[in-house]
């Protein structure tokens, strides 16, 4: 190790020095010796609580490799026990503040854990959350009161909303139902039963009892041999050739080979100190509790009712004995700077309770109480007792941010994460950090997820704060934040604008879904009425783009699909060894091939050119695709991501050859440009890279060139194409056309916890040649298969994520699912028990109702491929 490690303040992120001179020498401590916290005046920390033995004189020779985790909170303590419980001791969980209340999130959370969630990973951790913090115990006060949980309807809209997530429940193995008004009014006796229409009941949610489960998994974590340190204030990071080296504080430093920031809405500022941007806006959000209520005199225990939502009017309630505790998301957003908020011995000595406790805002609690009388009449002769804005964390898509960062190895993110998932996250991180995966598919919790362009400090304000606003709003799957936006666009915008393009949003792009230009083609169209949920942000028109696409020539806005380009003396040998299939073909070829990770797992699907002999371009899926590759890359390897420099037209139909063989000089006939094929050309005026590839099942090529001449490619087609007809077709019809030859998306239809053969894309594995995976895929039987079904109903449709039931009970679940015009049915695509035999009856539940499908023979539409092919 050199003398100096490169260290970062959080005041202004600039590197200062870590060395004998400065009194930390935490570069002079060899890697292998037993202390690696090293003070001015001792060799072991100032701080050692009663419950920490001191470092040298651990319980247990500690196993494992250095760790040191960033905040005692649930999140900390829930991480400690998990990485201790597999056998990595050496961990170091450093506070700030006291570790009986750190002064975070977790000091002052209600404890609220209801486990519905439209995310399966979401679901997961908190279904693990209340199972461990069941078993937990201190002083023989169990970690969970499971009093269950009632959320309320007061609208149709709402009542709704309840059946949709009752199907989510069914659909991730959730106990729950809908029931009615009158036992709404036996669940909870003290609510007007006349405002109410409905309810969700699931019995299984209720109260954790936050400190005192950080407490017990604390004690466990100590009884391995971890050690947890108070009042030790992080101060820098340092950094040793890209690798995280130590942690500095005030009262030492501690040098480790892992680092993990479970620092809450303080992760910006341990983010800083790292070099590292953590996408996250912390704020406050209103709770308060009545005083005593003479209907409650009787109540001794904690809490005997279930948790209560009223999420049309932004509220929730619980139990405190014989009070009643009430969280607001009613009032407008209160960000809060994470820079700004005081130290714990400063909050206090400000009179603040804790530094995550900001004074109440009576002006904007005053609509919320009115509220909560209407609904529960004992409020109406009540008055709030004590109050405060606790303040907690909300990243741009409402997720956590999980992973270790690509920037600085080593360094790993634990952030944004409530206590209703705090020990699922827990879990899985830890499985990431000791066995290489969680086993949980994590690629929306990813911190890689989000693009450079969603990372800006106003992107992340404006997002999350919107995340609050939206918290018990009625979302539909595809509805886009209105702001901040346009955001990115491709060089084709204008023109879409002009076709009056109905744009949503993914990754930061504006995307359109169909073009209002092509309303008239939609003229006398007989397709079955949907009803208004089904028919948001969907129209007819994607109909009449898909015929088009069957019968003539359109045209498809492909810029927002990610681009890689792979090169080097290595690529191609770092590439075939990295995926499934045979890379190992002459320039020209293109390649449908999977990344796996080590145990098999669907980690994306690739479409790899070889445009020379040390020349690849990699169509790809998320950012995570990029730090994967990064991650193993040899040194004669470059990567980079072409996606914002470059664009790309999808040109498909019967016609399409006719459209763009006028344009070059080359020869586009099926023999001479075959299947799977890539050749550099000229398209008019335009440098083009033309792919032979179709992902709605018809003729075509994608023709990708840089984004200064994209417009041009663009006005090139379209005036050639005018004489046949052709349209510019949205994402709608893109997903119809695609769902009818069978095409996967990764991330919806598979993910890492599903491997190949289960999700029907063996066809790209070849066994007879090394790659990441290979060794974990085996010949055993399926248990579960992506399975095809056919809705009976013609004007049936669902959306995705419903359960489906086979024989009565719920066993799968929905991924993609769209109406398939040229079938007139629709699909749906679901995770069901292997063995479903073509014909087989199931039910989905949509909305409560149960639709009847039919498992279908794959793929519906052209199975002998002739279309493509032609």
């Amino acid at each position: 190790m050199s003398s100096t490690l490169e260290t970062n303040t959080p005041e202004t992120g600039t590197p200062i020095s870590v060395s004998p001179e400065n009194g930390t020498s935490a570069s002079v401590m060899p890697a292998s010796a037993s202390s690696e916290s090293v003070t001015p005046a001792s060799d072991t920390p100032s701080c050692v609580t009663p419950e920490n033995r001191p470092h040298d004189a651990p319980a247990h020779p500690p196993t494992g490799p250095r760790v040191v985790i960033i905040g005692a909170g649930i999140v900390g303590c829930s991480l400690a026990d998990e990485l201790t419980a597999r056998g990595w001791t050496h961990v170091t969980v450093l506070e700030q503040g006291p570790l009986s209340a750190p002064g975070g999130s977790t000091s002052h959370a209600p404890g609220l854990v209801f486990q519905t969630s439209p995310s399966k990973t979401l679901a997961e951790f908190a279904r693990y959350t209340v199972e461990k913090f069941l078993s937990l115990e201190v002083d023989g006060v169990p970690g969970f009161n499971q009093v269950g949980g009632l959320e309320l309807a007061t609208t149709p809209e709402r009542l709704a909303e309840l059946h949709r997530r009752a199907g989510y429940a069914a659909a991730w193995g959730i106990r729950g139902e809908v029931v009615s008004a009158a036992r709404c009014k036996e669940l909870w006796p003290l609510i007007d039963e006349s405002v109410v229409l409905g309810g969700f009941h699931t019995p299984d949610d209720g109260l954790a009892r936050v400190l005192l489960a950080a407490r017990a998994q604390r004690e466990r974590a100590t009884a391995r041999g971890a050690r947890f340190l108070e009042r030790h204030t992080v101060t820098g990071i340092a950094k040793e050739d890209g690798r995280i080296a130590a942690v500095v504080t005030d009262q030492g430093t501690f040098l480790a080979d892992h680092v993990v920031s479970a620092a809450g809405f303080w992760g910006p500022v341990i983010g800083r100190m790292a070099g590292i941007d953590v996408p996250l806006q912390p704020l406050a959000h209103q709770y308060a509790r009545t005083k005593p209520l003479p209907e409650l005199h009787h109540h001794q225990a904690e809490a005997t009712r279930p948790i209560l939502r009223f999420q049309d009017r932004d509220l929730y309630f619980r139990e405190h004995a014989d009070r009643i505790g009430i969280g607001s998301y009613a009032h407008k957003p209160l960000p809060v700077d994470p820079f700004a908020v005081l130290p714990y011995d400063e909050a206090r000595a400000q009179n603040m309770d804790m530094p995550s406790s900001f004074p109440f805002t009576e002006e904007d609690w005053a609509p919320s109480w009115v509220d909560c009388r209407r609904l529960i009449p004992a409020l109406r002769n009540a008055e709030t007792e004590e109050g405060f804005n606790g303040v907690f964390s909300f990243t741009p898509d409402g997720m956590p941010v999980l992973g270790e960062s690509r920037q600085l190895r080593g360094f790993w993110l634990a952030e944004a994460v409530w206590v209703t998932h705090s020990a699922g996250v827990a879990k899985a991180v830890a499985e990431w950090m000791v066995d290489g995966r969680p086993s949980l598919d994590l690629h929306e919790c990813d911190l890689t997820r989000f693009e450079e362009a969603q990372r800006s400090p106003s992107y992340v304000l404006e997002r999350g704060s919107q995340q609050f606003v939206e918290v018990y709003d009625v979302l539909h799957p595809l509805q886009p934040m209105e702001q901040p936006r346009p955001l990115r666009v491709s060089p084709f915008h204008a023109r879409q604008q002009q076709l009056g393009a109905y744009f949503l949003e993914g990754g930061g792009w504006e995307r359109p879904h169909w073009y209002e230009a092509n309303a008239a083609l939609a003229d006398g169209a007989r397709l079955p009425e949907r009803d208004a949920w089904a028919a948001r942000h969907w129209s007819p028109i994607a109909a009449a783009e898909a015929r088009a696409t069957r019968e003539k020539v359109a045209l498809y806005d492909m810029t927002p699909l990610r681009r890689l380009e792979v090169t080097g003396p290595g690529a191609l040998g770092f590439l075939d060894r990295m995926t499934t299939n045979n890379l190992r073909r002459k320039p020209g070829a293109v390649t449908y091939t999977l990344l796996l990770d080590e145990t098999g797992g669907i980690r994306s699907d690739l479409t790899v050119a070889r445009l020379a002999p040390d020349r690849f371009q990699v169509g790809a899926n998320s950012p995570a695709d990029l730090d994967w590759l990064t991650r193993y890359a040899p040194d004669d390897v470059q990567i980079r991501d072409i996606t914002s420099g470059t664009c790309c037209v999808g040109v498909w139909g019967p016609l399409a050859r006719d459209l763009v063989q006028p344009l070059t000089r080359d020869d586009f006939s099926h023999k001479a440009f075959g299947y799977f094929r890539a050749k550099e050309t000229y398209v008019g005026h335009v440098p083009v890279t033309a792919m032979r590839l179709s992902y709605v099942g018809e003729l075509g090529w994608e023709l990708y060139t840089t984004a200064d001449l994209g417009l041009r490619l663009w006005d090139t087609l379209w005036e050639a194409g005018r004489e046949l007809d052709v349209v510019a077709a949205g994402r709608s019809a893109f997903n119809s056309l695609r769902l009818e030859k069978g095409y996967r998306a990764w991330g919806t239809d598979m993910t890492d916890e599903h491997t190949p053969y289960e999700a029907g894309v063996g066809f790209a594995v070849r066994t007879d040649k090394e790659f990441v995976g290979r060794e974990a895929l085996t010949d055993a039987p399926l248990t579960r298969t992506l399975t095809p079904l056919l809705l009976d109903d013609p004007a049936a449709v669902v959306l995705g994520k419903e359960p489906v039931y086979v024989d009565g009970k719920p066993a799968g679940y929905v991924t993609s699912a769209a109406y398939g015009y040229t079938v007139g049915r629709c699909i749906a695509y679901a995770w069901l028990p292997a063995g479903l035999t073509t014909g087989t009856g199931v039910h989905i539940e949509y909305f409560g109702e149960k639709v009847p499908a039919t498992v279908a023979e794959e793929p519906l539409f052209d199975p002998e491929m002739t279309r493509i092919r032609r």
